[in-house]
């Protein structure tokens, strides 16, 4: 694990505030409270009493939850059609 760049830490609500309404606050804290049992845990930064999630280390644990991976090449996302 290489070291956290403050830059990319954000609190959950800063999360939800910019992914919302996929990601849910609700959702986040599942997420958090199951940490352990489902690797999320390795996005979380604690420090004193407080909670933050690495955003990149957060947007390669949704990497790592895609069904399927996107070929090579291909975009991301379909929004050329609109």
């Amino acid at each position: 694990m290489g070291l956290v760049d403050y830059k990319n830490l954000r609190t959950v609500k800063q999360i939800v505030e910019n992914a919302f309404p996929i990601i849910t606050e609700g959702k986040m804290r599942w997420w958090i409270f199951h940490a352990e049992k489902n690797g999320f845990a390795q996005v979380i930064v604690r420090v004193g009493g407080r909670l933050y999630i690495d955003r990149d280390a957060f947007n390669n644990w949704l990497e790592m939850h895609r069904d399927e991976p996107i070929p090579e090449g291909e975009p991301d996302d379909d929004t050329s059609q609109f």
